[in-house]
């Protein structure tokens, strides 16, 4: 791939990263989460798993609309908070936005870089984004409830209680809040329908900027950028096509095989899964990609590993990096090895499970 081509390929990628960020930073610093989770501890009406299920919902929908990273880094803390507040043990409810970032990243190009990056290769396959709808949609919801399923039998005890209505969330200004979630709720279709993502996202974030500066422009300071994840984005990009320039194509191409088969597609997933998992989903997707972009369902089957798979190590994704470091900063212990034993059973079952579906197709 020469520079022209692959500046066109990331450029857009980046921009919309950028602008994404953007608007999940101030849909948190506007309050919008809070008023969520706070309305989904009032409307479980005292019931502990309740309240989980309302949380399963809203990190579902973070995930798909606004990227991994948001849920991870922005609703993580704030589902910590509502289960100390309501006095719930708070490590179902980080765990639960920990997995779900990963796994239920499949459903729209959006969702995460990953996909934003095969939307390259499935245009070269005929396949655009109602067509990626389609072909991951039952993959998706196959990855999402297995999710849930394994979550609830770990912590089902953990569940099981009962709290006092908590009190309403901190003050906000409501009239920010509205326009963040207005804001979401266009971009939602816009996704769907196949409006390219930075096309979609600029508009949003100019919007959420203005309605900042005009109803609480302070606000604006707080904002964190990428801007390092951006430039890591670039040197990966260079250092993975010099590498497959110098033969590691050829070689990956023996490793991961062919065909569509359900076997075929297995090893192609689980290999995905075992990479991510050894160097992080990021590099692992971009060393893989060429071999299998002979096939829109292979190409889906590697996003499945490299998607849903990286929940078993801390460094397999940059999501759980940052999940870690915010459920530190919220003082809430990370226990490596139990993360480890438990991603394990649900990284396989959700691969497996979405990896079947997507061959049954």
């Amino acid at each position: 791939m020469n520079l022209a081509n692959l500046v066109e390929r990331v450029a857009p990628i980046l921009v919309f990263l950028v602008a994404i960020t953007l608007v999940a930073e101030i849909c948190d610093l506007s309050g919008l989460f809070d008023v969520l989770a706070h309305r989904a501890a009032r409307t479980a009406r005292g019931r502990v798993v309740l309240l989980w299920l309302l949380l399963v919902a809203i990190a579902v929908a973070c995930t798909v609309l606004l990227s991994l990273d948001t849920t991870a880094v922005l609703l993580t803390p704030v589902a910590i908070a509502v289960a100390r507040q309501v006095g719930a043990p708070p490590l179902p409810f980080a765990m639960t936005t920990l997995w779900l970032a990963n796994t239920a990243s499949l459903l729209l190009p959006v969702s995460n870089l990953t996909n934003l990056l095969a939307l390259h290769p499935f245009a070269a396959l005929g396949v655009g984004t109602l067509g990626y709808i389609k072909l991951m949609a039952l993959p998706a919801v196959v990855a999402i409830l297995l999710t849930v399923a394994v979550l609830w039998y770990l912590h089902r005890r953990d569940l099981r209680g009962t709290y006092e209505t908590p009190p309403a969330a901190e003050p906000h200004d409501l009239v920010l809040v509205q326009i963040a979630a207005g804001v979401c709720a266009l971009l939602a279709p816009a996704f769907v329908l196949g409006v390219q993502p930075a096309l979609a996202s600029v508009p949003a974030a100019g919007i959420l900027v203005a309605a900042t500066y005009w109803r609480a422009p302070e606000l604006l300071r707080r904002i964190r950028m990428p801007w390092l994840t951006v430039l890591g984005i670039c040197v990966l990009f260079v250092a993975i096509d010099a590498a497959l320039r110098a033969g590691l194509e050829a070689w990956l191409q023996n490793i991961v095989g062919h065909g569509t088969g359900r076997a075929a597609l297995l090893r192609v997933s689980g290999i995905g899964m075992l990479t991510s998992n050894g160097i992080n989903n990021l590099p692992a997707y971009l060393a893989l990609e060429p071999t299998v972009t002979d096939s829109a369902t292979r190409l889906a089957a590697l996003l499945i590993g490299v998607n849903a798979g990286p929940i078993i190590t801390m460094w397999g994704s940059v999501a759980t990096l940052l999940w870690a470091s915010r459920c530190r900063s919220a003082g809430l212990t990370v226990d490596v090895g139990r993360i480890a034993r438990t991603g394990v059973l649900c990284a396989v079952a959700v691969v497996v499970a979405a990896t079947l579906t997507l061959a049954a197709h």
